[in-house]
């Protein structure tokens, strides 16, 4: 991973001549315009984004080349160039960068005499390191799957609960936020649903295009087709669910907290109370 992010930092400021370094050791000068790139703290972020890598990012300019005016350019590039971008290393596994701001202002580096500042990205890795997911055992989430699958075509990967390492783009991964039921008369219960839909791709455009076509077909489609196993008042084992609710939010961040917000629900009979029978009736013709 850090040497595919060494790579990216190269190629992203050719100004830098490929010097993309490791933290100088004690004594030693940094020379020429260059960046270093330090690995810091790991830690587990959510179930369905892995864990987090912090790093930081530090572009060196020489006075004479432009001092903070080219640092500022420079870390522009770096902005544009990571943020929300995925990248696979040798190994064929993905993961993704998210800027999350400058550490500390432009400062003049004392050894070097150059200007400098850091710049923070959280790299976020898939904890199951490519390995292929088991189907789901959810028949809401597959009949959701389905659907997006169906409606965006064999071009975009459809995830269930969590990103896999090696996850390809365009892709819409699909999550349970939450859910509650109530009662809906005697004898029905109303399950409700809440899911989460991450679309992730590399183009904004198609991002906001994706993501507002899925919410109107949702709602167009106003149900989905549930196949069950075992059940017992449907014929065929299929029923349906109801889409009850879809917004968008297409400012939060797709692989993180996702951007569409969707309520599903589905009305199911209540179990019957369970009672003795009675077994024996005495009567007697004399009773006043």
């Amino acid at each position: 991973m850090k040497k595919t992010l060494k790579q990216k930092l190269a190629v992203l400021v050719p100004d830098w001549g490929g010097r993309v370094l490791d933290v100088p050791g004690p004594g030693e000068v940094l020379a020429g315009p260059c960046a270093v790139a330090a690995f810091a703290e790991e830690v587990p972020k959510s179930a369905w984004t892995g864990y987090r890598r912090i790093i930081k990012i530090s572009p060196y300019a020489r006075p004479e080349d432009g001092g903070a005016e080219k640092v500022e350019a420079w870390s522009a590039d770096l902005i544009e160039g990571l943020h929300q971008v995925r990248l696979v290393d040798e190994a064929g596994e993905a993961f993704t960068c998210i800027y999350l701001g400058s550490s500390d202002s432009d400062r003049v580096d004392a050894g070097s005499g150059m200007v400098t500042r850091s710049l923070r990205f959280g790299v976020y890795v898939p904890e199951d390191s490519g390995v292929v997911l088991a189907e789901t055992g959810d028949a809401w989430l597959a009949a959701l799957q389905d659907w997006t699958q169906s409606e965006l075509g064999s071009g975009f990967s459809v995830y269930g609960d969590v990103w896999p390492g090696g996850y390809d783009m365009p892709s819409v991964l699909w999550r349970l936020a939450g859910c509650s039921t109530s009662v809906a008369g005697t004898s029905t219960l109303e399950v409700r649903q809440q899911w989460i839909g991450h679309v992730l791709t590399d183009h904004s455009v198609l991002t906001r295009q994706t993501v507002t076509r899925l919410v109107e077909q949702l709602a167009v489609q106003s149900r989905l087709a549930v196949t069950e196993t075992g059940g017992e008042e449907h014929e065929g084992n299929t029923r349906y669910i109801t889409v009850d609710e879809v917004t968008a939010d297409l400012q939060t961040d797709a692989y993180l907290n996702g951007q569409i917000r969707l309520t599903l629900q589905q009305r199911i009979r209540r179990p019957g109370t369970n009672v003795p029978l009675i077994r024996e009736i005495h009567h007697s013709k004399g009773m006043e």
